[in-house]
């Protein structure tokens, strides 16, 4: 399989110029560039919103045996 030589990009950027032209290529440019723009800026709102929806610290679960009831232990058997 032969590899792109610089001569191949040239030739192929010289026929994308010449069949869409400067104007469109550049405002395909712009439009692009704002997609991106907009999209990282979505993506860095819905960040902030779920930093801002998460709770500070989620209370850590303790097991019963670390922390007996205050009354003592409980009696099961009647």
């Amino acid at each position: 399989m032969a590899g792109l030589s610089i001569w191949h990009v040239l030739i192929f950027a010289i026929v994308v110029i010449l069949l869409f032209g400067t104007a469109k290529l550049k405002n395909l440019g712009k439009d692009v560039g704002g997609a991106v723009k907009d999209f990282k800026k979505s993506i860095k709102e819905e960040d902030m919103a779920s930093l801002l929806d998460a709770p500070a610290h989620a209370p850590t679960p303790t097991l019963d045996h670390q922390h007996p009831p205050a009354d003592g232990p409980v009696n099961l058997k009647n």
